[in-house]
């Protein structure tokens, strides 16, 4: 009998909603601004609002909140649909900001005629100064009672084009000693002469987020609009807004915006990342997008698992990183092929075994039988990792050393004879002889070895670049330490080496995940081709940074 998961505050909220007949349908949408690649904040939104409309039998809309063309392109648009897709989820309609610009203009229009919104000739400077602080009320602008007719007659002037950037603004008329900063004449339009994405030139004006997001939402009729903690104090004109303006009422919702440490959630500083060469663009494995997590060997369902049991919270809260990496190992522990790779090779010679004789021995694909197994070939010189070899084996050491014996997976049992150094003092081969008797799955050799290493046979081996990652920061939170949050980049958080792996590997596509038995999780990446194999590590088997944290 498995426990039943107990709702979170949106969950209950939309249940009482249903119970109460207030509607029938649920309706959200995920609005991302099409000016960068979303990042693991925004997976968090996208299974949220997909998550709670797939449960209670709704839809939602992919709107792009398009009013800033000089941000904004269409590279963006078109990675924002392919990212929601990866993960799983599908919009019944794509939506546009820039959609609604004629009926927004009419809004405003509307306000005016009201006496509820006006045309202010002040500065950006000016305005600021006018503000007032949170304990001090702001002051009236000079232009605050203009007539109707002449803010309709500027209105249309700033939409004619007559007006350059920054000289006039429409702004709601609401109160200038509110306690709520943001209710203070808030801005709803400013000049703005730039190429649109969609609209190309039509349009020199553009609505500012705050009086396109509630209108859209109502346009659509956007029963629960969920939004990040941020937004709270955007929910009283979110509010006033829409009862000014009699429309469709949405209502806003808010909940905490998820952090990962040992990264940066801010499209500002991640696009500094990028522009400043500290990654290699912004599908970089390193990066916490989630272009860049595909690219490093993510599955959907990691990311979806991760976001759905972690939940939702009301306070802001940083979560470790540690834990996507553990519901990642969950997931690849099940759908990883398990193959072997050798990525910092010395040289096994087995001097017993025939020269020129080969064999082929069956290895397990997965943890268990229903994985199937493959075929690996074997040959009397081998590829093993420098790591399984010691010159004076320590206590409890259960692997190579001069008369030590260690299984070879899948193989035989061999023996350490001797060893080869160069000038320098490092290892250049391994001598050892074989176990006939020993061969797994036939094995009458009566012997018990205690180690197991994995090997690449040298005459069938394939060579491979190999990148593995690790935390792009080296301290938990880089963006709440002193000076600037580049400082604390991780210098290992790329190493590049030249590995071999088995011939199966050959045949490897962009899609599938492997085990490198022994060493992580790995995948094919992007530059891969097919006379030069790239490999990215995708998590290590086990948490590395848990045991630096207890030193």
């Amino acid at each position: 009998m498995t426990e039943e998961k107990s709702l979170n505050f949106l969950e209950e909220i939309i249940e009482e909603d249903l119970r109460s007949g207030k509607y029938k349908t649920i309706v959200t949408r995920f609005p991302p601004e099409p000016n960068g690649y979303l990042h693991m904040g925004h997976a968090t939104s996208i299974c949220l609002n997909f998550g709670l409309t797939a449960k209670y039998g709704g839809y939602s809309n992919l709107r792009f909140d398009d009013t800033n063309p000089v941000t904004e392109e269409t590279e963006y648009v078109d990675n924002i649909k392919a990212d929601i897709k990866w993960l799983g989820f599908e919009w019944k309609n794509e939506l546009y900001a820039s959609d609604y610009f004629d009926t927004l203009y009419e809004y405003a229009i509307k306000l005016i005629n009201k006496g509820l919104a006006y045309v202010d000739d002040s500065t950006s400077e000016e305005i600021a100064l006018l503000k007032g602080t949170p304990t001090e009320p702001g002051k009236d602008s000079p232009y605050r009672n203009r007539s109707v007719q002449e803010n309709l007659g500027l209105f249309e002037r700033m939409k004619n084009g007559e007006f350059a950037d920054g000289t006039h603004t429409l702004r709601a008329k609401i109160d200038m000693a509110h306690t709520n900063m943001l209710m203070r004449d808030p801005l709803l339009y400013r000049i703005k002469h730039a190429h649109h994405h969609r609209t190309g030139d039509k349009w020199c004006i553009y609505p500012m987020y705050d009086f396109a997001h509630g209108q859209s939402d109502s346009i659509e009729q956007i029963t629960h609009s969920i939004c990040t903690l941020e937004f709270v104090p955007h929910r009283e004109l979110y509010d006033w807004l829409i009862e000014k303006l009699e429309i469709y009422p949405s209502h806003q919702y808010e909940f905490a915006r998820r952090n990962l440490s040992y990264t940066v959630m801010s499209k500002r500083k991640l696009l500094q990342l990028v522009n400043e060469g500290y990654v290699n663009g912004w599908d970089d494995p390193r990066m916490p997008t989630i272009s860049g997590m595909r690219r490093r060997g993510f599955t959907p369902a990691s990311i979806r698992n991760f976001c759905d049991r972690i939940g939702i919270a009301k306070r802001e809260n940083v979560t470790d990183f540690s834990v996507l990496e553990f519901f990642l190992r969950e997931d690849l522990n099940h759908a990883a092929q398990r193959v072997m790779a050798v990525l910092d090779p010395v040289k096994l010679i087995i001097t017993n075994y025939e020269d020129g004789k080969t064999e082929e021995f069956q290895s397990e694909n997965g943890p268990d039988e229903a994985s199937g197994t493959r075929t690996v070939p074997f040959s009397k010189e081998l590829w093993i990792e420098r790591e399984d070899f010691m010159e004076e084996a320590a206590k409890k050491w259960f692997r190579l050393a001069p008369g030590a014996m260690v299984r070879l997976k899948s193989a035989y049992i061999v023996r350490c004879d001797s060893y080869d150094k160069d000038a320098d003092g490092n290892i250049t081969a391994i001598h050892c002889t074989y176990l006939p008797e020993s061969r797994s799955g036939n094995d009458t050799s009566g012997l018990k070895v205690k180690g197991t290493i994995h090997w690449v046979s040298v005459q069938h081996a394939l060579s491979a670049e190999v990148r593995l990652y690790d935390r792009l920061f080296k301290v938990e939170n880089p963006s709440s330490e002193e000076g600037d949050f580049k400082d604390y980049i991780n210098p290992d958080s790329l190493q590049i080496v030249n590995a071999f792996v088995e011939p199966s590997l050959k045949n490897a596509g962009k899609d599938d995940r492997y085990q490198f038995l022994r060493k992580g999780y790995f995948c094919l990446d992007e530059d891969s081709t097919a006379g030069q194999l790239v490999f990215n590590r995708t998590v290590t088997l086990k948490d590395a940074w848990a045991k630096e944290a207890q030193k």
